[in-house]
Parts: C-alpha cells; structure tokens; sequence
C-alpha cells in the first residue's frame, strides 16, 4: 500500500494529499495517454540526501511527452524544482516519487482535441519493490505468455501510462502462478526485459543485456552498464533466448524500484547457484555506495539536498 504523505505537486502548487484529485471523465484515464516517471531518493552518508539521476529522469519524462506530442507545460529545470520542493514539504530524506503528466477534460474520444496537460508529483516511503529479502536471496521469475510490445505497436522509448497495461497482464499472471515477477519476450521470441525491470546475465565472465529494441531505456540498466565496465568486467547489449538465461551462472533484474534484484529461477530452473551470484553481490553493493553518496567518482548522477 502506498503510504500516505503531506502533500502533492499539483499544476504548480502543493495541495493536500487527500485534494489531488481529476475528474472522472479525464481523458488519460479512459485512454491511457500519459507519461510518468519513477525516481528514487536515498539518505547520504554525510546525513544529506541524493535524488538519482534527477534530471536524466525528468529529461526522460519530456521525452516520452514529445514521442506522445503530449506539451508538457513545464521545462526541465522547473520540474526538478518542483521534485524537490514536493520532497522538502514532506519531509522526506529518502522514498520513491513519481511525477505524472496527463491530458485533461475537455473533448471525450479518441483525439484528445485542446484539453489540457496537467502534471503531479508524488512522494512516498517505499522499501524493496519485489518484497522483503528479494536484494539478498533473489527472485522466482516465470515466462509470461504476453510478448513485449513490437516497436511498431507501441512506443517503446516512452514511459507511457497506457502501456503498462502489458505490464500489469503479465505480471498478474506470475503471482498468480506462484512466481514474483514475469520474463517477456519480444515480437521475435527473443528476452525483451520484465513488466517493470531490465534484465542481464552473466555467462562466465561476460555481462548480457538486451540491445534498445524493445525496451524501455532503462536508467538504472545505463548506470549499470557505465559501473560494470569501470569495474573491468565485459558488458554486451546483444540479443539472447530465455533458454540462455536457464543455462546462465547469474541473472538479475534492474531499475528505480527493483535497483538490482538477483534471479534465483526461471521457469523451474535454478540460475547458477539459486541465489545472488557474486558479479550482481559486487554490482549490488557498489550500486548502493553510489546512491548513497558513498562513491564521489559519481558524483554527477546524484541531486543533492537536504532537509
């Protein structure tokens, strides 16, 4: 359950959580065109606080906006602004917060005509998404029958709120199977990413991640690609099969909410050793030295502020 805080970025003011309210006959709503973003805050080290990659993440949020020709009324510096104040209000050293931009009411149909754009943040406490101990013993991961979206169908370099709808699908179908997340294959029958996750591999000492096809950019997956080379280890964007990832020594999922989460088994098989292999331990830790503040050789992906 979402945790309840003071307040929420509204158009351009804070109002109280329970006054952030639409209509019932907002466009986004009946149609899905909207576009979000999930961030993360984390507590420092030096007892400040970081927001990750802040303003790659709002760039990002613009860009989906413009692949939708969605016109956000609000530039970059001014919604980073406004992620800040919204932290600052409630009072938060760390949590998730997601900022959502939305078309209005006004024409009803396909077309959404001259309604308006409007735009919240949210903040709120959140732990580990894929559930207590799922960082240190990993994760039981299971095929979906739904492919990934074909980059002709959807656009799959937007974070667009209608296209979780494949997400949600497949993710349903895994917890109710017994397992915690889903593997989706693209159009093509190759591993694409989960319903909210990007994936890797390790074989021997080679790191695989699916190449930009089908997947969403991922800005966790682009840190830790950036981290995994400084480290000395040999990463690939390059296609694989799911029966690749049954034979891998280690597998791991990645992003804002996941961070890095080990694969303990796919499709009733055990990955390596059925628990988190030492690359991802070793990726892991170094991860959170950096978000924490820990590892100034990064200094740059990290928004700072304090309370």
């Amino acid at each position: 359950m979402v945790q309840q805080t003071e307040s929420i970025w509204f158009d351009g003011k804070l109002v109280p959580w329970d006054e952030a309210q639409v209509h019932v006959l907002t466009h986004t709503l009946h149609y899905g065109m909207g576009v979000f973003e999930g961030i993360r805050s984390y507590k420092c080290a030096n007892g400040g606080s970081s927001v990750f990659r802040l303003k790659e993440h709002v760039d990002r949020m613009l860009g989906s906006a413009k692949i939708l020709r969605m016109e956000i009324p609000y530039s970059s510096e001014q919604l980073v602004d406004a992620i800040i104040e919204t932290l600052m209000a409630n009072k938060m050293d760390e949590g998730y917060i997601r900022p959502l931009s939305f078309i209005g009411c006004g024409a009803m149909g396909v077309h959404p005509g001259d309604n308006p754009v409007q735009t919240i943040i949210a903040t709120w406490p959140w732990g580990a998404y894929l559930g207590d101990g799922a960082l240190e013993k990993g994760i039981r991961v299971k095929t979906s029958s739904f492919t990934r979206h074909h980059v002709n169908v959807m656009m799959t370099k937007a974070k667009v709120s209608g296209n979780y709808v494949n997400s949600v699908l497949a993710k349903m179908e895994a917890v109710q199977d017994g397992y915690d997340e889903a593997l989706m294959l693209d159009a093509q029958g190759y591993v694409s990413e989960a319903s909210g996750e990007n994936i890797f591999i390790v074989r021997g000492n080679l790191i695989k991640t699916t190449p930009l096809t089908s997947i969403l950019e991922g800005l966790t997956r682009a840190s830790l690609i950036t981290l995994a080379r400084d480290l000395g280890y040999e990463v690939v964007e390059q296609q694989f099969t799911r029966d690749e990832v049954y034979v891998a020594d280690e597998a791991f999922f990645c992003g804002t909410a996941a961070e890095l989460t080990p694969i303990r088994e796919v499709d009733n098989r055990v990955i390596g050793e059925g628990k988190a292999g030492p690359i991802a331990i070793k990726l892991q830790q170094e991860f959170f030295k950096i978000v924490k503040g820990e590892n100034l050789a990064y200094e740059s992906w990290l928004h700072r502020y304090s309370l």
